[in-house]
């Protein structure tokens, strides 16, 4: 099995549901199963088909985050150093080149891009066209819109 890059960050928020799912939400379930189950008839009881759905739902949740926690290269990007080059968990502040607009991203692993935090997937796009780019570089990243080029101002390991 290959490894998946995660930053500590991420792992940490994975780990989080993981625990929460097995500690508050599959007890939970487990006895609403149970209060179904004392109404009677399972047939036409559709508080027993609601929960057991939601069983089903916890359980392949819980087997997906233990499939991710343990393919993961858990990556702190406090200790990278990658001598200002542009990698996986390392933070980029851009300068569109054609608005004057400046912006931050971090590159992170799939499941934890999230575009309003400033997180972008190491698959996506703009992040493998800055990888292994240094500040001062331009690159260019095709965009919905077009072809954008980016001057790549400061690269940091936070």
């Amino acid at each position: 099995m290959s490894t998946v890059p995660i930053t500590k960050y991420g792992a940490e928020l994975l780990k989080q549901e993981l625990t929460r799912l097995k500690t508050k939400e599959r007890p939970s379930v487990i006895n609403a199963i149970a209060e179904a189950r004392a109404q009677g008839d399972l047939s036409e009881n559709a508080e027993y088909e609601a929960a057991k759905e939601r069983q089903s739902f916890i359980e392949g949740r819980i087997a997906d985050l233990e499939g991710k926690l343990g393919a993961a290269q858990i990556i702190d990007p406090a200790l990278l150093d990658a001598e200002g080059r542009v990698v996986f968990a390392s933070t980029v502040l851009l300068e569109d080149m054609e608005s004057g607009d400046k912006v931050s991203y971090q590159i992170v692993g799939t499941d934890e891009a999230d575009l309003k935090l400033s997180k972008v997937s190491i698959t996506s796009p703009i992040a493998r066209a800055l990888i292994g780019k240094y500040a001062g570089d331009v690159v260019e990243v095709q965009a919905p819109s077009g072809v954008r080029e980016y001057e790549v101002l400061e690269v940091r390991y936070i």
